[in-house]
């Protein structure tokens, strides 16, 4: 049941309904445990088709849950036993991901995998780790720790949250509240203009150009790159919005995934601005252990004393970078180019410009006198790291690495800018009235983001006197206006989805692109 269907909306109109009912017949109590019943059906429906799936996440919840209570009886001076705890979580957790996605690459690429397996995986394993270390809090209750990795709106594409700061909302009283009720609604209908409004256009156009690209050299190659890089952040940011407007309508937080990732002006950046959740919970639980590992320590002195203490040091972290790399590459499905597209490129990519600047630095600044910080080279470096990015997207959609060359070669194999200008993009699957929404629609995306980032900027103190100082998001700066403004913006956006979305009859609202990871 995807989070854009009609019949998810009426799903979650019965849930909000009883979410804010059940409190006023059992004393302000039992709001989780609707939670708890809606995420258990909303599992078992998207799960129908392979209920036996449905067992993984309850297991991998149980699993959690009954370490926890053994380590809890574990004193702090055991070290071997809790040790043997925490490897046993780690078996049950990431071995049943890791064997899913094992066999699905090397034997049954078709094989369905239990929804969100990754995100459930991720979420409820760092929970335990925060409780391992301390800084979490450990749920007495099986049930509540069943919630933490199967609630709804975060099952299928996240965000990943962390237990110690979001955890312990899920399970406190949350009044009706307007603002949260409005604000989320909101959230929610801008999620659902990105996704069913914009992404599905561009997939037509995606899916035409990179199932044909025989038929398609060149530019439109190139097309077909950009469109996907719009089309996978619109598709699953949508999502986000979707998923974080209806918990905020319940009253729940749920950490940001996306803050205007475009506008970044190197992969570092990017990656912070990109589903950041799971970048945080890389280097929580990947990253940071590992550089106290003996063996990286180890290879730490041995290559302080081989190129000096500066160096050694930046050598080390980029060996336990390419580690975090690799494993965000198989967290993104294992496959070659997977693991090229979504881990080692972006890797190569942080590595070359750390390295390489000191003398681009010395090239632009010293030697052509650029004002490195002036409008002119941030706009280089946003459509330069756009560029980076987009090439990384390519191996992410191709159907392999063989497939991912084959567009690269076929992309500068013939020069012809012409079909941007001769009728020839009509063929691609939009008509002109669809070509023309599309274009509208994008136009309406990039102006909000261009707002959403100036208000980050004055946020953080980098711009001063912007109309859009004091404001945390657009919604905000929108609730101060007149109420005739407000309304022509609210239904301005609602009749674009209500008359402008792909959806209806026979029509497969699209999947989430992180569906199945």
């Amino acid at each position: 049941m995807d989070l854009t269907s009609f019949y998810f909306l009426c799903f979650f109109a019965l849930v909000l309904i009883a979410y804010y009912t059940v409190p006023l017949l059992f004393k302000k109590r039992g709001q989780w445990v609707v939670l708890l019943v809606a995420s258990i059906v909303y599992y078992m429906i998207s799960m129908k088709d392979n209920p036996v799936l449905a067992v993984f996440p309850i297991m991998s919840a149980f699993a959690t849950w009954g370490l926890l209570k053994l380590l809890s009886k574990t004193g702090e001076e055991e070290l071997a036993k809790r040790r043997l705890i925490l490897v046993a979580e780690l078996v049950v957790l990431l071995g049943t991901l890791i064997a899913f996605k094992s066999v699905k690459i090397l034997m049954i690429p078709s094989l369905k995998m239990p929804d969100g397996l990754s995100f459930y995986t991720f979420i409820l394993l760092g929970y335990f780790i925060e409780v391992y270390n301390g800084i979490g809090k450990r749920r007495e209750s099986f049930w509540q720790t069943l919630l933490y990795g199967i609630f709804f709106p975060f099952t299928i594409q996240g965000p990943i949250i962390k237990t110690r700061e979001q955890g312990d909302q899920f399970f406190e009283y949350h009044k009706l509240d307007y603002k949260n009720l409005t604000f989320g609604a909101q959230r929610m209908l801008w999620g659902f203009f990105k996704v069913l409004v914009i992404a599905q256009r561009l997939h037509t156009i995606v899916d035409e150009i990179y199932d044909n690209n025989a038929q398609y050299p060149g530019a439109y190659i190139w097309l077909g790159t950009v469109c996907f890089a719009f089309e996978l952040y619109m598709n699953f940011s949508g999502g986000i919005d979707v998923a974080i407007g209806l918990a905020e309508m319940l009253g729940i937080v749920l950490p940001e995934n996306f803050t205007t990732p475009f506008f970044a002006k190197n992969i570092s950046e990017y990656w912070r601005r990109w589903h950041a959740t799971l970048g945080i919970w890389m280097k929580d639980n990947v990253f940071y252990p590992l550089l106290r590992t003996k063996i990286i320590m180890g290879l730490g002195k041995k290559l302080k004393k081989v190129f000096g203490k500066k160096k050694g040091k930046q050598l080390t972290t980029y060996v336990a970078m390419l580690v975090l790399w690799t494993s965000v590459g198989l967290w993104h499905g294992g496959e070659g180019h997977y693991v090229i597209g979504s881990g080692l490129l972006h890797w190569a990519y942080i590595v070359l410009g750390e390295v390489t600047l000191p003398f681009f630095t010395w090239l632009f600044a010293e030697k052509m006198h650029i004002n490195m910080q002036g409008k002119f080279a941030n706009g280089f470096r946003v459509v330069r790291t756009f560029f980076f990015v987009c090439i990384g997207d390519l191996f992410f959609r191709a159907k392999s690495v063989a497939h991912a060359l084959s567009l690269l070669k076929g992309s500068v194999s013939v020069f012809n800018p012409q079909i941007f200008i001769d009728g020839s993009l009509l063929n691609l699957g939009l008509d002109i009235y669809q070509w023309g929404i599309l274009l509208v629609s994008l136009a309406v995306f990039i102006t909000v983001s261009t707002i959403q980032y100036r208000m980050e900027l004055a946020r953080d103190g980098k711009i001063t006197g912007s109309r859009f100082e004091g404001y945390s998001n657009l919604r905000e700066y929108i609730a101060s206006k007149k109420i005739v403004i407000r309304w022509i913006v609210y239904f301005a956006l609602f009749f674009m989805v209500l008359l402008l979305a792909e959806y209806g009859p026979g029509f497969n609202a699209a999947d989430s692109i992180y569906d199945d990871f």
